[in-house]
């Protein structure tokens, strides 16, 4: 039977309580920062060499469908009853909504080191040391808006000019993509300064600290995010049941700039032997609320 998805906004605070406390277990395990190593080795960008199959490529969608599935059949396996809720970005923009709640995620970082001194994953309580970083400290670090040189949450216009494309990636199926709801969603524009990321990429600047960059699995609120971004996907299959539901359908051809370094529609995705088709219909599987 299909389980549910849920809006973080909806949860009651035991619900949260399962939630966190699974996360907490998979901490002490050692299980989380494998999540957050993988999401490292797999972080490749266009200007590196070799294959891209998490960001800035079509199955960053896909790749990010299974990760999240890996990590909610980890926390099944400490209990049952717990799914990943999402943060829906367009309508829960407050600093001190119950997302950033004691009893939940915790709040923003304290001004002088951008430190989360608030909530289960502050590291004060000793339960959240940060193993696994490109740059940031062993303590977990939020900026909300990014005071400095400040940016706002995605709003309903933002989202809809993604949802609103009817192809699902196109050429030169990397960051530099001016079509298809694929890029669109994940948020790379040839905007300049915070012009440039919409969406996805928008969430990720504006929440700041760890999530910013390849590590930015250390802050549990990603998984908020990318369960708002599959059900975003979702939908727009359900709007454009027409379209082609992945692009592209067969590999670049050799001599081709995107020849090696993409997954094609029937390739399958490292590190799992799972193909995007696989994984275009989750209702089986799960469902939103």
């Amino acid at each position: 039977m299909a389980y549910l998805r849920q809006n973080q906004s909806t949860l009651t605070a035991a619900e949260k309580k399962r939630f966190v406390a699974a996360v907490l277990a998979l901490k002490r395990t050692g299980q989380y920062d494998e999540f957050v190593r993988m999401h490292i080795d797999f972080y490749v960008s266009d200007g590196d060499g070799g294959l891209r199959v998490a960001h800035m490529t079509p199955s960053f969608l896909p790749w990010h469908r299974k990760f999240l599935l890996e990590f909610e059949r980890a926390l099944q396996r400490v209990d049952p009853g717990v799914s990943v809720p999402y943060w829906d970005w367009t309508v829960d923009r407050s600093r001190t909504g119950s997302l950033w709640a004691d009893n939940f995620l915790g709040g923003n970082g304290r001004l002088s080191d951008r430190q989360v001194m608030t909530g289960p994953f502050a590291y004060q309580n000793g339960d959240w040391t940060i193993t696994e970083a490109v740059s940031e400290a062993e303590f977990l670090t939020r900026d909300f808006g990014r005071p400095r040189d400040p940016l706002d949450l995605p709003t309903p216009a933002d989202l809809a000019w993604a949802m609103k494309d009817p192809r699902y990636d196109a050429e030169p199926w990397n960051s530099l993509t001016d079509t298809g709801f694929r890029n669109k969603l994940e948020g790379w524009t040839s905007g300049r300064g915070n012009d440039r990321w919409r969406n996805h990429n928008r969430v990720h600047r504006w929440v700041g600290g760890h999530m910013l960059g390849a590590s930015s699995v250390n802050d549990p609120v990603f998984w908020l995010n990318h369960s708002f971004v599959d059900l975003c996907w979702s939908r727009w299959r359900e709007r454009h049941g027409d379209a082609e539901p992945y692009l592209p359908a067969r590999h670049p051809p050799r001599g081709r700039p995107q020849h090696g370094r993409i997954i094609a529609a029937r390739e399958p995705m490292p590190p799992w032997d799972v193909r995007p088709v696989d994984l275009l219909e989750h209702r089986t599987l799960y469902r939103y609320a």
